[in-house]
């Protein structure tokens, strides 16, 4: 029997054939890991547990169905086909579905936009509108069909019968329901018909929900103009309109509470507030009252007044008088004073002694000049009588000579430091004579 020989190629078609014809599709579970997503919009990952790994990859078109983000470290579970990458030698998982292992994809969805809402500061309080005391026009954004609707009437029209209200309806679920309160939320803000709006449904399920945990309704909410209260689901139910509205009500009943106050009641207060207003006022005019009787005792008659003024402003004329005087008197004495000064001291007598004395020094100082330059040029002379002595030129001409080694140029004055043979240079009073050294004495 013939031994089959394969190609590279060859093995490789076969094994891809093998591997697809044996796992055409799976369900496989793992924890994500290096998460690359380039501009194809593919999502690249690796699918790991603790002993193996597989390159796994995610289409553009099925990663737009998914409901959360894929997150690295992430535990999934996913339904895929197996196929092999030729060119690499390499066999990958290319996934259609992907849900997180153990927790439903919904929830983490709503955790992962509430992280990013949070992060981007859509939750702040300082963000938060304060609501309306009483406002005169209401705007209701729910299904019109439910009974959350009729709840709210009921309720704003017991407490406060002569509010105006707006009823804009929507789908509070299902596929157009997202969008249908996005749309709402504009029309409540583009004709600024309301104080305030309330967006209501009953309770559900998360996927029920899901409308109210979406990213669009929630930047709507945090961009309106106009107060919202969110009052969605019963008391334990939390969504991310909660979070992002101005007043979250548990449940939809007591947003019609928060809404409006109760009319009898208001009335009553403010009967109460009057009732206490003019006490206060009849207290008030009373103290202010006593007061200025108080003070109309203690007026004085208007001629009596006028004549103790005449005095005072008789009384400040004779000081002001009185001081002028002193004033004028002082400034007379200082200037006698300045002018004797100037007299005594008079400059055109001390510019003339300066005068003759800068003069003298002057004279003294040309002298003194002069005696020095004599002294200078009697040493120079000196100082040049000596340099010509030491010139080593005038040495030479005396017929010295001086001996140097070449080629360092070093003086000779031992004949310890040469060696048979060696060249010198003797420098005479004109040129210079290249000797070899042929014996020392």
């Amino acid at each position: 029997m013939e031994t089959k020989i394969y190609s590279v190629t060859e093995l490789t078609s076969e094994l891809k054939r093998l591997i697809e014809e044996k796992y055409p599709f799976i369900w496989i579970y793992g924890e994500i890991s290096n998460i690359s997503a380039p501009l194809s919009g593919h999502l690249y990952f690796t699918l790991k547990d603790e002993a193996a790994r597989i390159n796994s990859i995610i289409f553009k078109g099925q990663l737009k169905n998914l409901k959360f983000n894929l997150e690295n470290g992430m535990s999934v579970i996913g339904f895929g086909r197996l196929g092999l990458y030729e060119s690499k030698g390499a066999y990958q998982i290319i996934f259609e579905y992907l849900e997180p292992k153990g927790i439903g994809s919904l929830q983490i969805a709503y955790e992962q936009l509430k992280a990013r809402l949070s992060a981007q500061g859509l939750f702040d309080i300082s963000h938060k509108k304060e609501l309306p005391f009483l406002p005169e026009n209401i705007s209701i954004i729910t299904s019109p069909t439910g009974s959350v609707l009729y709840d709210i009437l009921n309720i704003i029209n017991r407490r406060y019968p002569d509010v105006n209200i707006r009823i804009i309806p929507v789908k509070v679920q299902g596929d157009s329901s997202e969008s249908d309160i996005v749309a709402a939320i504009k029309l409540l803000n583009e004709y600024s018909y309301s104080d305030v709006a309330i967006i209501a449904r009953g309770g559900g399920s998360l996927e029920e929900l899901q409308a109210f945990n979406s990213e669009p309704v929630a930047k709507a909410i945090f961009e309106s103009s106009v107060p919202i209260i969110s009052a969605i689901g019963h008391e334990t139910d939390y969504t991310i309109s909660d979070f992002v509205s101005d007043y979250r009500a548990p449940t939809p009943s007591v947003a019609a509470e928060i809404v409006v106050p109760i009319k009898d009641e208001l009335k009553n207060n403010i009967n109460k507030f009057n009732i206490s207003l003019s006490s206060h006022y009849l207290r008030f005019f009373e103290y202010n009252k006593n007061n200025l009787n108080r003070l109309i005792k203690r007026i004085k008659s208007p001629k009596r007044k006028i004549e103790d003024m005449i005095i005072k402003n008789e009384d400040l004329y004779r000081r002001i008088i009185r001081s002028k005087i002193n004033i004028i008197k002082q400034l007379r004495n200082r200037y006698m004073n300045t002018h004797n000064k100037i007299l005594i001291n008079n400059p055109v007598k001390y510019i003339i002694q300066y005068k003759e004395k800068v003069n003298n020094i002057l004279s003294n100082i040309l002298t003194l000049i002069n005696i020095i330059n004599i002294n200078n040029r009697h040493i120079l002379q000196q100082s040049l009588g000596k340099l010509d002595t030491l010139n080593p030129k005038a040495i030479l001409l005396r017929g010295y000579s001086i001996t140097r080694t070449i080629p360092q140029k070093q003086i000779v004055i031992d004949s310890n430091n040469v060696n048979i043979g060696q060249n010198l240079e003797v420098l005479v009073a004109k040129g210079s004579l290249i000797c070899s050294v042929e014996r020392k004495i």
